[in-house]
This record gives C-alpha cells, sequence and structure tokens, in this order.
C-alpha cells in the first residue's frame, strides 16, 4: 500500500513540476517563430505570454542566426547569401 502512495505522490509531483516550471526564452522564440509560420494566434499569444518581449525579440533574433548558419553551412554559402535568399533579395 505505502509502495503505491509512494508512486502516485512522486509521479504527481513530477506533473506538478513540469507545470510549474518557468518557459525560457528560447522555448518561447521556437514557439512564436513556429505558431507564426502556421498561422496560430492562440499559440504565439500563449509564448508572448511566457517571457518579457524584449527577451522573446531576443530569442527569435537568436533563433534566426542560428537558422541562418545551419542553413549557410548545409547549403555550403555564405550566411549574408543565404540571409538575402531567404528575405528574397538580390545576391550583392
Amino acid at each position: 500500500m505505502f509502495g503505491k502512495l509512494r508512486e502516485w505522490w512522486r509521479s504527481d509531483e513530477a506533473v506538478r513540476a513540469k507545470a510549474e516550471r518557468p518557459h525560457n526564452l528560447f522555448e518561447a522564440a521556437a514557439v512564436y517563430v513556429a505558431a507564426s509560420v502556421e498561422d496560430d494566434q492562440d499559440r504565439m499569444d500563449e509564448a508572448i505570454g511566457w517571457v518579457s518581449p524584449e527577451a522573446l525579440s531576443f530569442g527569435v533574433s537568436e533563433l534566426a542566426c542560428r537558422a541562418v548558419i545551419a542553413l549557410a553551412r548545409e547549403r555550403d554559402e555564405s550566411p549574408k547569401d543565404v540571409a538575402r535568399t531567404l528575405l528574397g533579395l538580390p545576391a550583392a
């Protein structure tokens, strides 16, 4: 009986801890950008509430930088060329 009670208590603690865990700015940025791409306003609004606007802006900027770097490496191109291509700008 005590084993079952202990097992229930531990699983309940894990659920509470996960629910109470604060979101970090990178998690908020990832959710915000993905929701934006999917045109999911409710999810965007949720991510906006997780961190300050400044932190979200920094996270989105960092995500953009990392995405451009990853694509540049994958395509064997310069980050500048990849960024311009993604934005539909002519090659410089």
